[in-house]
């Protein structure tokens, strides 16, 4: 089961929730998905989802999940990589009405750059991110503290749970 997460942010993210739902349709992808939609208006139709859960259940569905598909929540992204599974990041994006600002592409880069994560910007093309993460070398993340990009995340992180 791929498990798709959108947290729990006022925004909504229904670009993603929408192109899940046709690549469930499509049978592109031959694997269940399981969506967590947060606030979200569109409801998928293909697959099976909640709006929001408890702790235990979004523990459980990390644990049981073959890959993660998350915003750039730094949080999930965190949690994906200690859970050793692959994490493709599709940022939320302003000019969708996803957030405030563009602050998550530069969350994804971060972790991309160093090869944690993939970070999918093409909506498009997601069906070709989760092919390339079932056989990508994802780099472990270290957290080494100190530096600037740490700080910054750190605040980022901060922000997004606003």
């Amino acid at each position: 089961m791929i498990f798709v997460t959108l947290g729990t942010q006022k925004f909504q993210m229904n670009r993603l929730v929408k192109a899940v739902d046709e690549l469930a349709g499509s049978r592109a992808v031959k694997e269940e998905f399981y969506l967590q939609i947060g606030s979200s208006t569109y409801k998928p139709k293909n697959c099976r989802y909640s709006e929001f859960m408890d702790t235990n259940e979004y523990d459980d569905n990390i644990k049981n999940c073959s890959m993660l598909i998350t915003h750039a929540g730094v949080g999930t992204i965190i949690t994906g990589i200690k859970a050793d599974k692959p994490v493709i990041v599709v940022p939320r994006l302003a000019k969708f009405g996803e957030h405030v600002d563009d602050h998550q592409t530069q969350i994804a880069e971060a972790f991309s750059n160093k090869g944690s994560v993939l970070s999918c910007t093409d909506i498009d093309e997601l069906a070709n991110y989760i092919e390339k993460a079932r056989s990508y070398n994802f780099q472990p993340y270290e957290v080494k503290g100190g530096n600037v990009e740490e700080k910054i995340l750190h605040f980022m992180e901060m922000f997004d749970k606003g």
